[in-house]
């Protein structure tokens, strides 16, 4: 097939408006590198549901974009629950090159 660029991500909790019910602080994040290794740091967890809020935007955010496609210039992203109001940010951190033979 071919060699193609992807965009390493980090989405980190920028913010938590209401009460942390998921042990979350700001500053907590999360990696996903290499098209789709998700790293978290040791001794840290990421909310399940913080997770699934920012999953369906990840493959979107890893390849290039249009300057005026709206998910090149939007990169928060809010938790579902109401009462946490936990705010994260997602950001490319590194590109790299990746043969579309070696992935699925």
């Amino acid at each position: 097939m071919g060699n193609f660029q992807l965009y390493d991500l980090r989405v980190t909790v920028v913010a938590i408006e209401g009460r942390s019910v998921c042990g979350m602080q700001v500053g907590d994040y999360f990696e996903l590198t290499e098209s789709s290794r998700v790293r978290i740091p040791n001794g840290q967890h990421f909310c399940m549901y913080a997770l699934s809020a920012v999953l369906p935007l990840l493959a979107a955010k890893q390849r290039v974009l249009d300057a005026n496609d709206w998910m090149d210039r939007d990169s928060l992203i809010a938790c579902p629950d109401p009462d946490e109001r936990l705010i994260m940010r997602i950001e490319r951190i590194g590109q790299r090159e990746l043969n579309s033979d070696d992935l699925t």
